[in-house]
Order: C-alpha cells, then sequence, then structure tokens
C-alpha cells in the first residue's frame, strides 16, 4: 500500500507565493484523497504489487481499469510536483539542462514564456512539464491525471499542477500569474 510522501519542506514555506492554506488542502486533502482511493481500489489485486509506474502504465491500457489509473496518476503527478516545488527560491536547471535549453529554446527566458504559453493553453484541469526526450527539451501539457509517462512524451523533468485546487485560494483564476510566481520563485530542477 502506498503512503503519503512527506514534504520536503513546511507548509506555510511557500509563502508568500503559496500559502499555507492552499498547501493544507492541496497536500493534506486533494493529494490524501487520490492516494487514499488508489490503496482502496488496489487492495486485493495484482496492482498491489506494483510500483506507481507499473500502475500507470499496466492501468492505461485497461478502460476497466480507468479509475485506477486516474488515481494512480494523480499520485505520481502530485508526487512530481511537490519534488518540483522549492521552498528557498527558484533552483536553476544543471548546465547540462541548461545548456539543452539554451539549444532548443534559444533562452532560459524563452523557455519560461513558451513554459507559461502552454500551461495557460491547458483547457480545464491538467498538468504542465518540461521533459527530455532524444536528448531535446520540450513542454508538454496533460489533462487530468495523464502525464509524460503514461503518454510516452519523455523523461519529465518538472512539472506545475494547473488544476484550480493548486491555486485558487491565492490567485482566483488567474493561473498565469501562478504558473509566473511558480517559475520566477518556486521551481526546483
Amino acid at each position: 500500500m502506498f503512503e503519503m510522501k512527506q514534504l520536503p519542506f513546511a507548509l506555510n514555506a511557500l509563502e508568500p507565493y503559496m500559502s499555507q492554506r492552499t498547501l493544507e488542502f492541496h497536500y493534506g486533502k486533494h493529494y490524501k484523497a487520490y492516494l487514499d482511493k488508489l490503496n482502496e481500489l488496489i487492495s486485493g489485486t495484482p496492482y498491489a504489487q506494483m510500483n506507481l509506474e507499473e500502475i500507470i502504465a499496466a492501468s492505461f491500457k485497461h478502460n476497466e481499469d480507468k479509475a485506477i489509473y486516474n488515481n494512480a496518476g494523480q499520485v505520481f503527478n502530485h508526487e512530481f510536483f511537490w519534488r518540483s516545488l522549492s521552498a528557498g527560491g527558484a533552483v536553476m536547471p544543471s548546465k547540462e539542462i541548461m545548456s539543452k535549453i539554451e539549444q532548443d529554446f534559444g533562452s532560459y527566458e524563452a523557455f519560461k514564456q513558451e513554459f507559461k504559453s502552454k500551461a495557460l493553453r491547458q483547457f480545464g484541469s491538467g498538468w504542465c512539464w518540461a521533459v527530455e526526450k532524444d536528448g531535446k527539451i520540450d513542454i508538454v501539457a496533460t489533462s487530468n491525471a495523464d502525464n509524460p509517462i503514461s503518454l510516452g512524451l519523455g523523461k519529465p523533468l518538472i512539472c506545475v499542477d494547473v488544476w484550480e485546487h493548486a491555486y485558487y485560494l491565492d490567485y482566483q483564476n488567474r493561473r498565469l500569474d501562478f504558473v509566473s510566481a511558480w517559475l520566477d520563485n518556486m521551481v526546483k530542477w
């Protein structure tokens, strides 16, 4: 059975960019609900013996396991998002990744603008990711519980949650402001 991953920072450590109240709901309610539901759904099934990525890959192929896929995907995506957050200010990409970003986008600023654009264009609920595939950096948006692993879009490097529960208490309907604050102050490569 899966257990909640501990946040690598205190609940108030992302203020003023993400409030303690937002994180209490996001981490303590939304993420926990996906994890609890996943554990309930896989109990007594072959999925109970798999790791999270194996569950995502196996359940993605079976419509009858869509609820398992959705909850496993949300657990994975949230855990990846927690690792993409820095409480001590933005943590820039490694020199190797930065070199690829500059090669593929021209500059880190151009990358950020494209990332914001894709995050903003994601219709409804979802995620925006920076991925590495075939030695190149790309930016992809995914809906609902989908992620680059299940869709074969590359190795995820960072992601931001653009479901409204990730930002609504602090930013209301201003998704762009949230994504900008994340890229400028909270991103952790």
